[in-house]
């Protein structure tokens, strides 16, 4: 290849290089603008989990941020970089004359115990997570989840709210209001902020799935079966989400949408509901009369009711004259 050949080459390469740069440079001095995250709702062009509105997710993120893909990171740079050294080092060209043994005992035990112990290190972050996920306080509202070909049924059974039913928005309602288009519905589930909300989630014809992903949640939703989860919002707002189980051709309208306001509006929404926030109390069953137990020596009610006709005849012939005594025998002559 000529001189003007590989100036050409070069220069090109570097202007390549130049352009590369300045769009790398470019993306992130703009990612403070179009990466901020939206609260309750996806993110055009995010990257990133939801942000977190409940303390469960607070710690999945950790879990994610600090925990898995810091782990991740190094594993695919190792693999990377030990790809690129064998790629370049051992190639045909550099190592005309490969080695000839197969077995490394050093190796072979650095790479099986290594991974154990990262494995059992990632595990007891991920245990206390489940248990999190598991060890729920004691709920101040339950609400009753059923997924529906393709919609939700809300139940509050303590406030005593009826089930009602949850659609996806029309478009054009969706667009009216300025509001998400296939993530807002036209009943949403409404909860207190700050409060522990436990979700009893079933289903009534086949497997749907809760996903909340402000929530840091995703339960399924079987039919015959009960699923809890519980989750406690730490703002007021609007959070969005959606079935999360492949559930038939209408799917992708099943939203959730989550609307957290204050107590105080929560008891207004009751109210306007038909509910109350007294608690309903189950009546008491009413009690059984007591067992008459006989007393000891006592016959039973059967043995007196036998015993009565033969006792007769006996008070009977205590009523009458006794006979007078048969004259005694004439004596023997």
């Amino acid at each position: 290849m000529g001189k003007r050949a590989l100036g050409t080459l070069k220069g090109a390469s570097a202007s390549a290089s130049s352009i590369v740069l300045g769009a790398g440079l470019a993306m992130f001095a703009a990612s403070p603008t179009w990466a901020q995250d939206l609260m309750g709702q996806p993110t055009p062009g995010g990257i990133g989990l939801q942000p977190a509105a409940s303390p469960l997710k607070h710690d999945a993120h950790f879990f994610h941020d600090v925990i898995l893909m810091p782990i991740i990171t190094a594993i695919t740079l190792l693999v990377l970089g030990l790809l690129a050294w064998i790629v370049f080092r051992y190639n045909k060209k550099s190592n005309p004359t490969p080695a000839r043994w197969s077995h490394n005992t050093t190796v072979e035990i650095i790479w099986t115990v290594l991974p154990v112990v990262i494995l059992v290190f990632i595990s007891l972050f991920s245990f206390r997570l489940l248990f999190a996920y598991h060890d729920m306080p004691t709920p101040d509202v339950t609400v009753k989840v059923t997924g529906n070909q393709w919609n939700w049924a809300y139940e509050y059974p303590d406030q005593g709210v009826a089930e009602y039913i949850s659609n996806m928005l029309p478009e054009e309602e969706a667009k009216a209001k300025g509001v998400p288009y296939r993530l807002a519905a036209t009943e949403p589930m409404v909860v207190p902020v700050g409060k522990t909300v436990q979700l009893v989630i079933t289903a009534s014809d086949v497997i749907h799935a809760v996903a909340l992903p402000a929530f840091g949640l995703k339960t399924d939703a079987v039919p015959g079966r009960i699923n809890t989860t519980w989750f406690k919002a730490e703002r007021t707002g609007v959070f969005y989400g959606q079935c999360s189980e492949l559930c038939g051709v209408d799917h992708a309208f099943m939203p959730l949408e989550i609307r957290v306001v204050t107590q105080a509006q929560f008891e207004q929404w009751i109210a306007s509901k038909g509910g109350s926030m007294t608690p309903k109390v189950a009546e008491p069953a009413p009690a059984a009369a007591p067992a008459v137990t006989p007393a000891v020596g006592a016959p039973a009610a059967g043995e007196a009711a036998e015993a009565a006709p033969a006792a007769a005849p006996v008070g009977a012939a205590a009523d009458q004259p006794v006979p007078a005594a048969a004259p005694a025998a004439p004596a023997a002559q």
